[in-house]
């Protein structure tokens, strides 16, 4: 699916009700395999590529890699304090903040190579998890709504190949 709105070139996340055994085996292998398309998106860039904005006002191609980095970290965290408390309320931060810190200006390899790192950690987990643990749940402390952990992995799924597609957009308008 796309969608006309830059922001969201592959429409808005849409949780699903339920996740079958089926829609979580292939969400954590779309998580799997983001950081190699991720690698491979940007490969040969120039620093003036790497810091063109996806979308007018949006993040340089640049900050969508170190954010990419930084959520799913956070997302990690989450998981890990979900598997181990009893529906923790977890930590908020601030995106557009965080987009701005200075490692931001650094190579994106360091954050692709973040992924790759982290990526193959969480895969680990989350291909180890019984079935009843997803259905655990975190609270969000900016919405007081609980989440589901079979949630966040395809909202994670989504989110990767949401950004991911960003910087492929880009590519394609720009010919490059």
């Amino acid at each position: 699916m796309t969608s006309p709105d830059p922001r969201y070139p592959i429409g808005k996340f849409e949780p699903k009700e339920n996740y079958s055994a089926e829609d979580i085996r292939q969400c954590i292998h779309r998580i799997a395999g983001l950081p190699a398309k991720f690698e491979k998106a940007i490969r040969g860039f120039s620093d003036s590529q790497l810091n063109t904005p996806y979308r007018d006002g949006g993040w340089t191609v640049r900050q969508v890699v170190h954010h990419v980095a930084d959520s799913h970290m956070n997302a990690y965290i989450r998981f890990k304090w979900t598997l181990t408390e009893n529906t923790p309320v977890i930590k908020a931060y601030d995106e557009k903040a965080w987009a701005e810190t200075p490692e931001t200006k650094a190579d994106p390899s360091l954050s692709i190579e973040l992924l790759k790192a982290l990526h193959a950690k969480w895969i680990t987990l989350l291909q180890a998890l019984p079935t009843e643990a997803l259905a655990k749940e975190f609270t969000h402390p900016q919405t007081n709504k609980q989440v589901r952990l079979d949630r966040l992995i395809g909202m994670y799924a989504w989110h990767g190949e949401h950004h991911l597609s960003h910087i492929t957009s880009l590519k394609e308008k720009m010919k490059w």
